[in-house]
Parts: C-alpha cells; sequence; structure tokens
C-alpha cells in the first residue's frame, strides 16, 4: 500500500503546483481536500492532462471537523499532511476579518487534531513572509522578530505558527515546518496550471497580466511615496514551481527522519527585492505589452519592503530558488494566454 500526502487547498495555486511536482518527484500517493472556495476543479483535469495521472479530491470545508474526521477514518498509511487552505487575500481580510480568523484558525486547529488522533506526524505549514511585518532591517531571516501584523491575514499566520509551536512542546510525535513564503507569481512551464482564483486577485502579477490581456481597462500601483528607490513597495517575487518544490523536500525531510527539531520555521525567497515598477518593466520588455497603469495611493496592509535571507533554506532544505523574475513573468503571461483561449 503506498504511503499518502494530504494536499489541503489542493486545487489552489501553491497547492496544485505542489501537487504536480509530488507526482514528478515522489512515489506517494496524493490526495486534495478543497471546497473550490476560491478555486476549481477544472484543476484536477489540468494535472491530469499534464501528468497523466488522476489526483482524487475531496470536497471538505475543513472547518467541519465531523466531515473531516469520517474522511479521514478511510484512508491508512498517511504519513504527510501539506496545510494551504486558507483565505489569503489581504484586502478582504482588512475588510472582513472575523471571516479571515474563523476560516484560517479554525481549519488549522482541525488538521492539527486530526494528525494527533490519526497518528499523522508531519505536516508542513504554509505560512507567509507576512508575519514579519514592517521591518528596518533587510534581508529577512527567521529570527526576525514579529512586527505588528500589517493585517487579519498576517495576524492569522502569526497565530497558526504559534499554536504549532506550542502544540510540538507538548511531547507528541509530531513534527511541523512552516515554510515562509515570500511572494508567489509565474506558472507551470506547461502553460496548462497557474494562479487562477474565482474571487478578483490581489496580488501583482496576475493583475498585470489581466491587464495586459484586456481584462481589465487599467491597473494601479498601489503607492508611489514609499521610502523606496522608485516609491513602490519591495517584495521577493519567487517562482510557484520553485516553492512547490521546496514543500516536497521538506515533507521528505520530515517522512524521512532528516530533521531533529519538533518545530522549525524556514523563509523560502530568491534574496532580491523587486519594486513593482520594476515588475511591470519586466513584464513589458518580455512580453512587448504596453500596460496602461496609474500611480496610485497606498493600499491598507501593505507592508513597505521586505526580501528573504536564504541561508536557512540552502543549509537546511539544500534548496534554492532556480527562476529569475523574467522566467516568472513569461510564464505567467502564458498562463493568462491560456485562459484568455479558453473562454
Amino acid at each position: 500500500m503506498a504511503q499518502k500526502i494530504i494536499v489541503t487547498g489542493g486545487a489552489g495555486y501553491i497547492g496544485s503546483h505542489t501537487i504536480l511536482e509530488l507526482l514528478a518527484q515522489t512515489e506517494y500517493e496524493v490526495i486534495s481536500i478543497d471546497n473550490f472556495s476560491n478555486s476549481s476543479s477544472d484543476t484536477f483535469d489540468r494535472i491530469e492532462q499534464i501528468t497523466n495521472k488522476r489526483v482524487y479530491n475531496h470536497t471538505i470545508d475543513l472547518c467541519d471537523k465531523a466531515a473531516l474526521f469520517d474522511y479521514l477514518k478511510t484512508l491508512q498509511e498517511v504519513v504527510g499532511v501539506i496545510h494551504f487552505a486558507a483565505f489569503k487575500s489581504v484586502p478582504e481580510s482588512v475588510a472582513q476579518p472575523t471571516l479571515y480568523y474563523k476560516n484560517n484558525v479554525d481549519s488549522l486547529l482541525n488538521v492539527i487534531e486530526a494528525c494527533k488522533t490519526f497518528s499523522i506526524d508531519n505536516l508542513i505549514f504554509s505560512s507567509s513572509c507576512s508575519v514579519y511585518g514592517n521591518i528596518d532591517c533587510l534581508p529577512v531571516t527567521e529570527t526576525t522578530p514579529f512586527s505588528p501584523a500589517e493585517s487579519p491575514y498576517a495576524h492569522t499566520k502569526q497565530i497558526g505558527e504559534q499554536i504549532l509551536e506550542l502544540y510540538s512542546k507538548m511531547g507528541v510525535n509530531f513534527k511541523t515546518i512552516a515554510l515562509r513564503y515570500f511572494n508567489p507569481v509565474g506558472a507551470h512551464s506547461s502553460g496548462l496550471i497557474g494562479e487562477s482564483p474565482i474571487n478578483p486577485p490581489t496580488s501583482l502579477i496576475p493583475i498585470i497580466t489581466q491587464t495586459a490581456i484586456g481584462r481589465r481597462d487599467k491597473m494601479f500601483v498601489h503607492g508611489a511615496d514609499y521610502p523606496t528607490r522608485d516609491g513602490s513597495c519591495i517584495r521577493d517575487y519567487i517562482h510557484v514551481s520553485d516553492i512547490a518544490s521546496a514543500h516536497v523536500t521538506a515533507i521528505n525531510l520530515l517522512i524521512n527522519g532528516g530533521h531533529d527539531l519538533a518545530f522549525d520555521v524556514i523563509n523560502l525567497g530568491t534574496g532580491e527585492g523587486v519594486s513593482v515598477v520594476e515588475a511591470i518593466e519586466s513584464f513589458e520588455r518580455n512580453s512587448g505589452v504596453k500596460l496602461n497603469f496609474e500611480m496610485g495611493p497606498r493600499r491598507a496592509g501593505d507592508v513597505i519592503a521586505i526580501y528573504s535571507d536564504t541561508t536557512k533554506s540552502e543549509t537546511i532544505l539544500r534548496w534554492k530558488a532556480e527562476k529569475d523574475l523574467d522566467e516568472m513573468v513569461g510564464s505567467a503571461w502564458k498562463w493568462e494566454q491560456t485562459l484568455s483561449s479558453s473562454i
């Protein structure tokens, strides 16, 4: 009987790319749990088109503990969970904080209790660089103290890590790595899988590609007066396939007993800061499309600048991001064109 990995939020952006990497790199049987609150079941058709393997999804709201437990009772040989499922829009979390606290925290608590009940000993937690808040010293290391969260979304990730760290001290046979990734962008090299949320995207690259393809009349750069080199926010953009590969490396590390700590945190980034304006310029240069954009006011919840120190990911995971900004925007544009052709 094959060992099983559960991917929560498997139809989502990073979840679907991680499933692709699990299928390509491992012999695990991959199981998805996703209620399609911000994704589509079509994702699994696309995964099958790329890999010739069918991944079955079980439509469960992770906040429904009874439904989750009833399903897990039917499974054997589950050796790990990669937990992506969460709401992730910073602006939406500012507008609807209660929704974010209830969904993101309650679902994590149910996943933790499920791991305890069903003896699933290894968990990879999808965290975020947003846990650091606005900080004075860059690049960010894993020991950089948290500043106050700039959004309820970021706060739910801080809370999630704190819950997991406390749980790891209870003497249970349970290990967790929280992967704090920076700004995932891009799409699978096939052009068949990419970021396609049901709700309007709030992250930069899909807004760029939607503007370029004509799905948006114009886009706005949120803030032109930040204390940065061109006045726009600075982020550490990292290709989603690189992030997905890191998740596979991390879950293998835990399952194979290669990490002694019950709880650990690791940044996933390129170590380079790119401004919003520089990302726009890279897209225009690589696509040949001139974007209709306008400099606008700052957006609530955004930090000024953040990028990662990559020492720990290179040392512990022996992992390093491979794809550069041009590859990120190029693959995202290829995916946007795929979406446009199917409309």
